[in-house]
């Protein structure tokens, strides 16, 4: 099967199982049916080329194929209708020249974003734009604003991260322990800093930057995507009076505030000290 990739393998088994099962007629018809390109399926069943994340997404919705079985090997190849419900495939955008960009998730789009299979038009209608560093070329890029506070010092509210896509194959192996992730749960978007629990007991820690919250656990089943902030933006706030400037300040005032009253404490002791002579 030459250099075809785990998850390209699975596929072609599932494509073999609908062709047993005359499910599909031909891999021209599979091809066709998914808008794709036969001689291309043809390279991908020859383990020439890896498969897509948008064929796949494909497939899923047209037939059924389970993702879980796809990225991890687990459960059976296709699915019930009932689980479809309940599982995402990741869509993408891309130009003209088939070049990915970078989709946004505004704060006001992501409990739509986190809520049960976003339509693909969803994830279509949100802004994207591109970075000039060739890291964001390679893989899937998503980038999130950054809600309340929970993270500060490190982020801010308004600031975005710019994030690359794991696969649900690599959460065991991949996750960081302590680095920052946003993570797509049933129902919020978070970015948090990750313990990775997933070998032991099919969770991840997440904890705040901001000591006043208190880190809690995620079980696997109830995690949809999780992304890698590579990078922050944030706003450029010129200010003569930076943050750091008035911490400066205030400090300098309260050395003033102590020494201040060290030297009263000193005047007064020796006034004590000549009346007691006395």
């Amino acid at each position: 099967m030459g250099a075809a990739n785990i998850v390209t393998q699975r596929f072609i088994k599932c494509h073999n199982k609908l062709r047993e099962e005359n499910r599909v007629r031909s891999s021209r018809q599979f091809a066709l049916s998914l808008d794709y390109l036969p001689q291309s399926l043809s390279e991908i069943l020859k383990g020439r080329r890896d498969v897509t994340i948008e064929l796949l997404r494909k497939a899923v919705a047209i037939y059924k194929i389970n993702p879980l079985y796809i990225y991890t090997g687990e459960g059976p190849m296709f699915m019930t209708e009932e689980d479809h419900q309940s599982f995402r495939v990741l869509t993408i955008v891309t130009n003209t020249h088939d070049d990915e960009r970078i989709v946004h998730v505004p704060v006001p789009a992501q409990a739509g974003y986190a809520g049960e299979m976003p339509n693909p038009t969803f994830i279509q209608d949100l802004p994207t734009f591109t970075l000039p560093d060739y890291k964001y070329k390679v893989g899937t890029h998503r980038s999130f604003d950054v809600a309340g506070d929970s993270m500060e010092p490190t982020l801010f509210e308004g600031d975005k991260v710019v994030c690359s896509f794991i696969e649900p194959t690599l959460w065991e192996t991949s996750l960081k322990d302590n680095y920052v992730y946003v993570v797509v749960t049933r129902g919020d978007v978070v970015v948090k800093r990750v313990i990775n629990r997933l070998k032991e007991r099919k969770q991840v820690e997440l904890h705040s930057d901001n000591s006043f919250y208190e880190p809690y656990n995620v079980n696997v089943g109830d995690i949809r995507e999780i992304w890698y902030v590579r990078a922050k933006i944030s706003p450029f706030l010129p200010s003569p009076q930076n943050l750091q400037n008035s911490l400066h300040e205030e400090l300098r005032q309260l050395q003033n505030v102590v020494s201040q009253q060290g030297d009263l404490i000193q005047n007064l002791n020796t006034t004590i000290q000549s009346l007691v002579r006395k």
